[in-house]
């Protein structure tokens, strides 16, 4: 079992499932990293980490790119960029990847928090996704390039002492009981 002053959750502590991770974090004794950046005003500000213009460069990814790989369109907006920009360091600081969100026909998450999903993908990382339609985690097999259902005591339990907590901004309550349990399980 991970010792809880080691452990860090990266997220972005916007409305919805990030701030209920964090709140999850701070009930738990967790530290917390949320990355943001100038003009946006998250409701999670404990661990708040505003990226410079630089830092969100870093981040850059072709709109078309993500556009393509996730089968829709997305707002060309300053304010989306930072976004995806920001999902960049959740996931690449995160050694493991949680989500809260829908799992779609064509494997993918719905809405932006899907490029975070898919952005795990890329990176090899271990997913789990608690889909909120189907009301139970799931789990990305790299492998066989689809998601397994995890039940009972194969539900996901924290294992890396980096990991990134995102989702939709509108978690159904089995989703924040979800997330809840899954630091239970972890740190209890």
């Amino acid at each position: 079992m991970l010792k809880r002053e080691d452990v860090i959750l990266f997220s972005g502590g916007a409305q919805g499932a990030e701030a209920e991770f964090g709140a999850c974090a701070e009930r738990f004794g967790i530290e917390e990293v949320n990355f943001s950046f100038d003009g946006h005003k998250p409701p999670r500000t404990r661990g708040l980490r505003v990226l410079n213009h630089e830092e969100l460069a870093a981040g850059e990814v072709s709109l078309a790119y993500v556009s393509r790989l996730m089968s829709r369109r997305y707002p060309d907006t300053p304010t989306f960029r930072k976004i995806l920009q920001s999902i960049w360091y959740q996931i690449n600081n995160g050694q493991e990847i949680y989500v809260v969100g829908a799992i779609q026909s064509d494997q993918t998450v719905r809405g932006g928090t899907g490029w975070g999903a898919e952005f795990a993908k890329l990176c090899n990382k271990p997913l789990f996704v608690f889909d909120q339609e189907k009301n139970g985690w799931f789990a990305w097999d790299g492998d066989a390039s689809t998601w397994t259902a995890l039940k009972g005591s194969d539900e996901p339990v924290i294992q890396h002492v980096h990991f990134t907590g995102t989702g939709t901004r509108v978690p159904s309550d089995a989703a924040a009981k979800a997330i809840t349990a899954l630091f239970e399980r972890s740190f209890s």
